[in-house]
């Protein structure tokens, strides 16, 4: 929207205080706006970053409001501080429009650690993409979630794709489960028996670009051990997602946040039961091969990688389409052409707290007394923020916070075992030690990012240039 009959929309600072401009169009679009004033600029209404004024926002700015985004090549990039949005849409307009874009995408998991409410990271990415001035649709991604009170929350704030994690329900299938363990699956919920599942997958033969895919009796009943409780949980959240969406939205089935990788023939199975089960995703992130620890390079065999991906992305062709889920993608820039090939651009790339280190970055620079604290902070709770997060650094093995110049801290930033701490460190930053609001050094944090933002928003503009080049085409193999 623009044009003198329609309202522009811009973020400006008046006073110290970031505020919505509001200029031109008619009566009945600044009344959606509230507690508006006349500021320094004629025939400007200025207002605060409020959820009604973001929500107006969207309402004359229709690319702002969150929708599905389909197939197309995408990415979401997440942004623990509600600050990165101008930076990783500056990335993004360098790709449009061959790569879609997700700004509001936060783990219920983030969320609460944080504080913040799904309304709060979906309003924040609102006004982000205004400052960035971003004029081409967009999605936001309700992340990781487990609970009906999960999908109500994010629902209720207007996100548009809702990636359902199942992992809790996976379970660890060392032998080939017996009949009397398979027969306690909750075979009412999966609308199923066991010999009318093995008839089923004895005839199935999947057409793939590189032959037939078929699912024996052993690989079957390892599949149903491993995943038939998730395949009943992940029905049950999707349809209860279905029955309550008042507008369009998209699903994302999520396994990867657990210890053994997915296999085709399992692939298979979750796919087939969920579709038996009436239910449709745009996206399936497997558990891949490797290691896909936070923040840091793939460590694995890429090749093994890369044929594992194809053999995914063909099941994903044959039994959908919808693109193969790249979770915990961040600063995994080893893999991504790899990626984008084998998966022919059916792919959505996930990353979060790679602009929470961007951010780190900048205070290592320019208030390395900031960073100091941040870091003491982070490296004080990591036996206990690790827990929820695939990382394997050793707090013991690194320096202390008191050992290292000034000029010294930006190094933190680029050694995997530090790098790590602090990633997963921003919950001891960014709240009190009794999970009540928001910390003092957190505020610190932001004011100071505030004053810096020109140099966050450049900085991420290069490091998420960096994630999305590669993806920035579909690469279809002869």
């Amino acid at each position: 929207m623009s044009g003198p009959e329609h309202c522009e929309l811009t973020i400006e600072t008046v006073a110290g205080e970031r505020l919505l401009a509001v200029a031109g169009g008619s009566d009945r679009e600044h009344a959606r706006f509230e507690r508006m004033a006349p500021g320094p600029r004629a025939g400007v209404a200025y207002g605060p970053l409020s959820a009604r004024n973001a929500a107006a926002a969207r309402i004359v700015r229709p690319n702002l409001a969150p929708r599905p985004i389909g197939l197309s090549t995408s990415a979401g990039t997440g942004d623990r501080l509600g600050l990165a949005t101008p930076g990783q849409a500056a990335a993004f307009r360098d790709f449009a429009p061959s790569l879609r874009a997700i700004f509001a995408q936060q783990s219920i998991r983030e969320m609460d650690r944080l504080g913040r409410s799904p309304q709060q990271v979906l309003d924040d990415a609102t006004f982000g993409c205004i400052e960035a001035g971003w004029t081409a649709p967009v999605g936001a991604d309700a992340d990781h979630l487990k609970t009906t009170d999960d999908i109500d929350r994010c629902l209720a704030a207007g996100f548009s794709l809702f990636t359902i994690d199942v992992g809790d329900f996976v379970e660890v299938c060392d032998e080939v489960p017996s009949d009397a363990e398979l027969a306690r699956l909750p075979w009412a919920e999966l609308e199923d028996d066991l010999a009318s599942a093995r008839r089923r997958y004895a005839a199935l033969r999947l057409e793939l670009d590189s032959g037939v895919q078929t699912v024996g009796e052993t690989e079957l009943a390892h599949a149903m051990g491993k995943y038939g409780r998730a395949v009943a949980m992940g029905a049950r959240l999707a349809r209860h997602l279905m029955d309550r969406a008042s507008s369009p939205v998209e699903i994302e089935i999520a396994v990867d946040e657990t210890d053994e990788p997915t296999t085709p023939e399992e692939h298979v199975y979750i796919a087939t039961e969920l579709a038996r089960l009436g239910i449709r995703w745009v996206s399936f992130a497997p558990r891949h091969l490797g290691s896909f620890e936070k923040g840091v390079e793939f460590a694995g065999d890429r090749a093994a990688l890369y044929d594992s991906i194809s053999r995914h992305a063909a099941i994903a062709r044959a039994l959908g389409p919808y693109k193969i889920g790249m979770h915990s993608g961040s600063d995994k820039f080893s893999i991504y052409d790899g990626v984008m090939e084998h998966t022919r651009g059916l792919v959505h790339l996930k990353t979060s707290g790679t602009s929470y280190l961007v951010a780190l970055g900048v205070l290592a620079t320019q208030r390395p007394e900031l960073f100091r604290r941040a870091y003491a902070a982070s490296l004080a709770a990591y036996r206990a923020a690790r827990a929820s997060y695939q990382v394997s650094a050793e707090a013991g093995t690194v320096p202390a916070p008191e050992e290292l110049a000034d000029a010294e801290l930006p190094r933190l930033l680029l050694a995997p075992a530090t790098r790590q701490i602090l990633h997963v460190g921003y919950g001891a930053v960014l709240r009190t030690a009794d999970g009540d609001g928001a910390s003092f050094l957190g505020t610190e944090l932001v004011a100071a990012l505030t004053d810096h933002r020109d140099d966050y928003r450049d900085d991420l503009r290069a490091h998420f240039g960096r994630h999305l080049a590669p993806f920035s085409a579909v690469k279809v193999r002869s």
